[in-house]
């Protein structure tokens, strides 16, 4: 028998994290313990629209662990397969919903060519332009970003949510 497994016995019964009732669930007993004291971050996936899955798929971005994350310690955090945005909470100076896109110009992680904007984009219905205070570091391309567009599922839960933190 393998480390930590079970032996079968007929009248075995696990509990809901699939533990055999005869030991005791340490996972579950020490997460009730400390479920008050931790402080949990928000997550805000992209709506990743199927029909373009060759090209966000392509640049590396997965539905499952791709997004938008405000952590606990008050930093911004947006993913898209490899490329990441980290910045504090403070660094963000204002953030509005845009699109409908151009699908062309929307998928994808792309530079604007407008500005020094960026953009991790997964779908051309709808965004969320977030702007900076002071640019952060080049992702792609040779220049600072300004501003960081993104497509996630809600994009006007995300601004109501960077409108709350205080600047």
């Amino acid at each position: 028998m393998s480390r930590g497994a079970v032996a079968w016995e007929p009248n075995l019964r696990f509990d809901s994290c699939g533990h055999a009732a005869a030991k005791v669930c340490s996972y579950r007993h020490n997460r009730a313990a400390t479920v008050e004291s931790v402080a949990v971050s928000e997550f805000f996936p992209y709506h990743f629209d199927k029909r373009f899955t060759p090209m966000w798929l392509g640049a590396g971005a997965l539905p499952w662990r791709d997004g938008v994350t405000i952590t606990d310690d008050q930093r911004f955090v947006a993913t898209f397969g490899l490329l990441k945005v980290d910045t504090p909470l403070e660094n963000i100076d204002d953030a509005h919903v845009t699109g409908p896109y151009r699908w062309w110009t929307a998928i994808g992680p792309r530079l604007s060519f407008a500005d020094d904007g960026l953009t991790f984009g997964t779908n051309h219905s709808a965004g969320l332009c977030i702007h900076f205070r002071n640019k952060i570091s080049r992702i792609i391309g040779f220049r600072d970003h300004s501003a960081l567009t993104v497509t996630v599922a809600d994009p006007v839960a995300l601004e109501a949510r960077l409108r709350a933190h205080p600047a």
